[in-house]
């Protein structure tokens, strides 16, 4: 009988699936070794914005129906879900994970399961986590259980996609499918697909390399047709229209953990079959040169110019900024010598930002996430506080027809 289920990692994955299992009636409890965010949870409040999440997390925790630890002990779940960045060589960064799984064996016992959501390169549960636990003394599919569940989630809408979206469990053997299954058939509505660690462990990789790779190609026709003085972005709305076609938005770049990260580690697994997966991300890696290109040319001619940048999470209406390409544009620009001033409402050092002060006297408002709150903005008020009234929108976020305004995106700017 599975009773208690342990969650290791309360980032933007496990702090959801924590509150997700309370409110379906497991008695749980979430461990991170980030005393900042352990104490911030104890008292009710949330280090990551998402709708919805911090009054569940705070009506649970005022009934004690969660507790948040900075240590493991024993359980019969352990659901791991913490991170698993790229390393300086574009591999995938696994210390997290396999010092987890160590210190879960510290308190495993017989007929526990560890659920591994951590995203990884293919065969790692098989090869690297399912032998740490067994030279532990423990058979996996006998006398302990192991899979892997990559989650599939999408940042703003986490708390109903956990729910609603499908799950692939993949199992060390048949008992551990069984046995995950059996956990997530109480909340998931989705369907439950099962297959073998290697399968679920490539699939949720290629999810997410196929949409970076389909953002390669809308960007790249967006610099073919920038050098041959076609609005790209028309290019794309025409082509759309044939009933097979779906090119996706090109912006400045591709962030998140997941399509800017998971492709390399497909790479790293294969990297002489992987060479299209390769280019679409030095594609998606050079946007934010292409821009600050874009940046220079319009501040040509100014002097000193002030750069307000709008926008700093990898995309709209959150506040993640992991591998978020506008963090780089901004370093870019700083380093190149431009005043650079960031208005983002949803991040918490700038949210209380007046912007007002962000835009006065500068020559260049560039939009890099399509907030949904700078769509509600008077340009035109803002232009009148400005030195030089010009919007370098690279999201394609608004549509301004205004003379005492230059406004140019990716479709414009040749």
């Amino acid at each position: 009988m599975l009773n208690e289920i342990c969650v290791v990692g309360l980032g933007y994955i496990g702090l959801p699936t924590l509150i997700t299992l309370a409110l379906n009636g497991f008695k749980v409890f979430g461990v991170d070794k980030n005393k900042k965010v352990v104490k911030m949870l104890d008292q009710g409040l949330i280090h990551i914005k998402e709708p919805n999440l911090e009054k569940h997390f705070g009506d649970l925790i005022y009934k004690n129906k969660i507790s948040i630890r900075n240590n493991l002990s024993t359980a019969d779940v352990f659901m791991i879900c913490v991170p698993t960045p790229i390393d300086n060589d574009g591999k995938c960064d696994l210390s997290h994970v396999i010092k987890s799984v160590k210190e879960v064996c510290q308190y495993l016992k017989k007929g526990d399961l560890i659920i591994v959501e951590s995203t990884v390169p293919p065969t790692t549960t098989e090869n690297i986590i399912k032998p740490i636990i067994e030279e532990k003394g423990f058979k996996v599919g006998k006398d302990v259980f192991l899979s892997h569940c990559p989650e599939r989630v999408l940042p703003g809408n986490i708390m109903h996609e956990i729910i609603f979206n499908s799950r692939i469990i993949g199992g060390c053997t048949d008992n551990c499918n069984r046995k995950t299954a059996s956990i997530y058939n109480k909340f998931v509505k989705g369907e439950i697909i099962l297959t073998d660690s290697k399968t679920a462990e490539m699939a949720k990789l290629y999810e997410n390399t196929f949409r970076d790779i389909n953002i390669a190609i809308a960007n790249e026709l967006i610099k073919i047709c920038n050098k041959l003085g076609i609005d790209g972005l028309k290019v794309i709305e025409y082509a759309n229209k044939h009933p097979r076609v779906d090119i996706l938005k090109p912006g400045p770049g591709v962030g998140g953990h997941c399509l800017a990260v998971d492709p390399y580690f497909i790479i790293e697994k294969c990297k002489s079959e992987s060479k299209l997966i390769a280019t679409a991300r030095k594609i998606n890696n050079s946007m934010p040169y292409f821009i600050v290109d874009k940046v220079k040319k319009l501040l040509s001619q100014i002097k000193k110019p002030k750069i307000s940048v709008f926008g700093l999470t990898y995309k709209e209406n959150i506040d993640d900024i992991r591998e978020s390409p506008a963090l780089k544009i901004v370093k870019i620009l700083e380093k190149i010598g431009y005043q650079v001033q960031v208005y983002d409402p949803l991040i918490r050092y700038y949210e209380d930002s007046v912007i007002d002060s962000i835009v006065e006297d500068s020559d260049l408002i560039l939009i890099l996430t399509a907030h949904n709150q700078f769509r509600e903005i008077d340009y035109k008020r803002l232009a009148s506080k400005m030195r030089t009234p010009m919007i370098l929108d690279t999201r394609n976020a608004l549509n301004i027809e205004d003379e005492d305004i230059k406004y140019y995106n990716l479709g414009n700017i040749n």
